[in-house]
């Protein structure tokens, strides 16, 4: 064992019964001071950013949020994909902003709010829960009672054409699905689907890049399938040789530098389609949070493009760590969007 200097300062953070993480041993973790770290006030950070993005009632706002998420945690089901902390609320946050700079000068802030996090949380919730949310939503903004849905006319058309190209039908639940992800993807670069198999998920993906592909201006929507859990971890990210000692990089390594070329000027979608564990998400990490970055064992760095997008397919994520969900955007496709 290597002995501590007492000038050198370490800081280790350790997550009891935290999957896919390695448990420091007693001898050592007695080498180290405990430090107690305190919950933020959420309220004081959605005040400041409110107000730092050009809300002049951003303290009535940042009350009405505040309580909203604090009911939310309380009321709603204990779903493991369901995010109120602090990832979800800057997404909000960054959100609202954008959409009041959309509008015209003089529109009601207070609708600006309650659409963005209307617009944000109901991709996520499961069947049961979306009644009891917008009428949270209606306590919380009573003089919001009808809010106007976000247009994306070009969007829109193009839709409809490739629904009927694709002989499928117009399903309000279903349609309304695809118009989240869309949406989730504007403001994430990770995104998760999740839901029963048969529930629509892929032809989601598959009728909204078509549909984006075709919008004119638009560059070329392209979409790279691979199942994680049907390789290995070192098949996938890449592995050291031990007999030579040379690098051999995996099937995810080699599509990331293919689809993150710079000379590659079409919009590409990595779909992770297969259970999610915390175990080979781990390393993905680092490319879901704001740092866009594919860290490999060898320490190769590969950055994200703006032109790249991480999403997975899913049936669940009963597996996956509270990091890995709070780093993703949700949209979940229950069974009774479509039904038979």
């Amino acid at each position: 064992m290597i002995p501590l200097k007492p000038q050198v300062g370490y800081f280790i953070t350790m997550n009891p019964g935290y999957a896919g993480r390695q448990e420091l041993p007693e001898n050592l973790k007695v080498l180290f001071r405990g430090v107690t770290m305190m919950v933020p006030d959420r309220g004081v950070i959605m005040k400041v950013k409110l107000a730092s993005v050009g809300y002049e009632a951003y303290e009535p706002l940042a009350v009405k949020f505040n309580v909203l998420y604090r009911l939310c945690e309380m009321q709603l089901s204990n779903t493991r994909h369901y995010d109120f902390g602090l990832r979800n609320i800057l997404s909000v946050l960054r959100t609202a902003g954008t959409n009041k700079r959309l509008e015209p000068p003089g529109t009601d802030e207070e609708m600006i709010v309650c659409r963005t996090l209307r617009d944000i949380n109901l991709s996520k919730f499961i069947y049961q829960d979306i009644a009891l949310f917008i009428q949270l939503l209606g306590d919380i903004f009573p003089a919001q009672k009808e809010i106007p849905n976000l247009k994306h006319v070009a969007l829109e058309t193009e839709l409809a054409k490739q629904i009927q190209k694709l002989n499928l039908q117009k399903v309000p639940d279903w349609y309304r699905k695809i118009i989240q992800l869309y949406e989730t993807s504007l403001v994430r670069h990770g995104i998760m689907v999740v839901g029963t198999a048969g529930c629509g998920k892929t032809t989601i993906y598959k009728t909204l890049l078509k549909a984006l592909s075709e919008i004119k201006g638009n560059p070329k929507h392209g979409l790279r399938i691979l199942n994680p859990k049907a390789v290995t971890d070192a098949q996938l990210y890449g592995k050291l040789d031990p007999t030579t000692g040379e690098w051999v990089p995996g099937i995810l390594a080699e599509i990331w530098k293919t689809v993150n070329n710079k000379t590659n000027k079409n919009t590409t979608w990595i779909l992770c389609d297969g259970p999610v564990d915390a175990i080979w998400i781990e390393s993905m990490n680092t490319v879901l949070d704001d740092n866009r970055m594919l860290t490999l064992a060898n320490g190769e760095r590969m950055p994200m493009s703006d032109t790249t997008k991480l999403t997975f397919e899913v049936k669940d994520l009963n597996n996956a760590s509270p990091a890995t969900v709070s780093r993703a955007g949700i949209i979940y496709v229950s069974e009774n969007n479509l039904g038979w």
